[in-house]
């Protein structure tokens, strides 16, 4: 039997086992491509999932169809989930863990590397906790998911002129907020 997505969110409200294995069937494998392409570890990715689907069982009676598909509401829990878990002490000691004989300086090429080696994660993480939310958010998908501009307006369900709006003028507050907490070499000439 084929539900729709109301007939899950109403089977799980009323805490119906059915109604959350039909969402993981419908759902599942989207949300694991989500949380995968953000954390690039599989068995991260499949942590984040089981929590954002328990989290879903938890407070399905929460769904308001209004404010968006159950496709989404699903992708931002797990997309939630998986950015906390990047932000983690445990996954951010792993990832700042240098790899043995990798260089940490940037090619000459690439200023933005070089930037980056300039400023703390602390300066950065500061600079976009400043961000209003759906700015941050773009940002987030677009640098730690690796999203398209496109990918990103069709999970937050806007325009792409309004994710483009979003990443310049995020961008711009970003660039403004750490020019401020750094001093780059072309500025001391």
């Amino acid at each position: 039997m084929h539900l729709s997505d109301d007939d899950i969110v109403r089977s799980i409200s009323a805490r119906s086992p059915e109604g959350i294995e039909a969402l993981y069937d419908r759902y599942g494998g989207l949300a694991h491509t989500v949380a995968l392409r953000i954390l690039s570890d599989r068995g991260a990715a499949e942590d984040v999932v089981q929590e954002s689907f328990l989290a879903v069982w938890r407070r399905g009676s929460t769904f308001q169809s209004g404010r968006g598909s159950l496709r989404s509401w699903i992708c931002t829990i797990v997309r939630n989930r998986a950015i906390d878990r990047l932000r983690g002490d445990r996954h951010r000691t792993r990832l700042d863990t240098p790899i043995e004989g990798e260089s940490l300086e940037p090619a000459v090429s690439d200023p933005w590397a070089a930037v980056a080696l300039e400023l703390s994660g602390e300066e950065v993480r500061k600079a976009l906790a400043e961000l209003p939310a759906e700015q941050r958010q773009t940002i987030e998908l677009a640098y730690y998911g690796g999203y398209s501009q496109s990918e990103i307006a069709t999970a937050m369900e806007v325009p792409l002129g309004t994710v483009k709006g979003r990443v310049r003028i995020a961008l711009d507050k970003l660039r403004a907020s750490l020019a401020d907490r750094v001093e780059t070499p072309w500025q001391t000439q």
